[in-house]
């Protein structure tokens, strides 16, 4: 994909999922979801503090080790949809600064440039709306375009990424399975 494809698609899928956060109601906040560990709460905090983390790795070239934490713990506050608003702004403008998707950025595996961490982010983006739509019982379909990015994009690393504990074991799609259900059985979900 070509750099406005890429901010293009990451930007749809932040605002995906923007939506279903603005859909939570008062008593889903502490619902689970198809993340075992996480509440919806806790998944949208994920969420949030990632794109926390955007501006200060690609704007400010900031490492890891540098950032030490900052963006640990609860980053919604008693404002979760607002908390997530401003840090889904941030991140988007970050991205959108010129020439920024041609840096690097500084991750806890190495080095990696900044367009291929866009779209890490955007198809973490569209899983997790997913995960969101089902733990609040939203529409859980996503747009083609967006389950096809993320699919290219997990799809080479698949094997690898079952391997660090952050995903579930994979799942073997039933046959003929649309790219949606591939793409979550991939990563460890049960549609």
């Amino acid at each position: 994909m070509g750099n406005n494809d890429i901010l293009g698609t990451h930007a749809e899928a932040l605002t995906l999922f923007g939506e279903r956060v603005h859909a939570v109601r008062e008593d889903q906040w502490e619902a689970p979801t198809p993340c075992t560990e996480w509440s919806v709460f806790d998944l949208v905090n994920h969420l949030t503090s990632e794109q926390l983390w955007v501006p200060r790795l690609v704007r400010d070239g900031a490492t890891i080790a540098s950032v030490d934490g900052d963006f640990d713990g609860d980053q919604l506050g008693e404002d979760p949809v607002g908390a997530w608003d401003g840090a889904a702004a941030a991140a988007k403008a970050a991205f959108a600064e010129p020439d920024a998707l041609h840096r690097s950025v500084h991750l806890s595996y190495g080095t990696t440039p900044a367009d291929a961490y866009c779209t890490q982010m955007t198809a973490d983006a569209v899983v997790h709306t997913w995960d969101l739509s089902r733990a609040i019982g939203a529409d859980e379909r996503l747009p083609d375009r967006l389950v096809g990015a993320a699919l290219r994009e997990v799809e080479p690393y698949a094997e690898v990424l079952a391997g660090t504990g952050l995903f579930a074991e994979p799942v073997e799609p039933p046959r003929g399975a649309d790219e949606l259900t591939r793409l979550l059985c991939l990563l460890g979900r049960r549609p």
